[in-house]
């Protein structure tokens, strides 16, 4: 007589669906879920003296706070803001030392010290700064989220361009080169507008750099 077999197939189905069944009751109970949605250790405080916009700021932060999360929860300077958050779209472009940076890449707790200005301390006894006044002038915005990044970028754009600083489309390195709307757009590749108000914001900072209006 001979025995019926069960077919390998059903076997193994019935072996895969226990045990992803089991699988399912572990990761689900509550101590393994607990432990997955724990939130990291904290760390000891740092003591951090920022300046920013020539005010005095004396801080303890936890020393993983990015200087954007400093300015925006911290100080209350909501100017600045978070786009990608990865250095990739510049809308929390600001001035350290005279230089532009994407303050969502560094620490506060590197900033100890530096002079640091946003787009608030672009203003000088309630006057716009030249280049605030010809973004307006020339409509280098739309819905302007990007706005106080390309603003703060233009400025040190300017100072770098001053201090004969090249870019990659520059043909002679030695010499400082004329500010080419060319120039402008390489100079300015690292903020991004996805309202598209690019020829705008050349005109905005080709103005102020032959003596516009502001």
């Amino acid at each position: 007589m001979e025995r019926e077999l069960t077919p390998r197939s059903s076997i193994s189905r019935r072996r895969f669906l226990g045990t992803a069944g089991v699988t399912t009751m572990v990761l689900a109970s509550p101590p393994a879920f607990a432990e997955a949605t724990a939130e990291p250790s904290s760390l000891p405080k740092e003591n951090v003296r920022l300046s920013v916009n020539g005010r005095q700021h004396a801080l303890d932060l936890d020393p993983r706070t990015t200087l954007l999360d400093t300015l925006r929860e911290h100080l209350a300077l909501t100017g600045t803001k978070k786009g990608c958050d990865q250095g990739q779209c510049g809308a929390c472009t600001i001035i350290v030392n005279g230089q532009r940076i994407n303050s969502c890449l560094t620490l506060a707790v590197m900033h100890d010290g530096d002079e640091i200005t946003t787009i608030e301390g672009l203003v000088e006894d309630g006057d716009l700064h030249p280049m605030q006044a010809a973004f307006v002038r020339h409509d280098g915005l739309q819905c302007g989220y990007c706005t106080p990044g390309q603003i703060c970028s233009a400025v040190a754009l300017l100072a770098e361009h001053r201090a004969g600083w090249p870019s990659h489309v520059t043909a002679d390195g030695a010499t400082r080169p004329a500010l080419s709307d060319a120039e402008i757009a390489e100079r300015m590749s690292g903020n991004i507008c996805r309202c598209s108000a690019y020829p705008n914001i050349v005109a905005a900072i080709r103005d102020v750099n032959e003596g516009g209006r502001g």
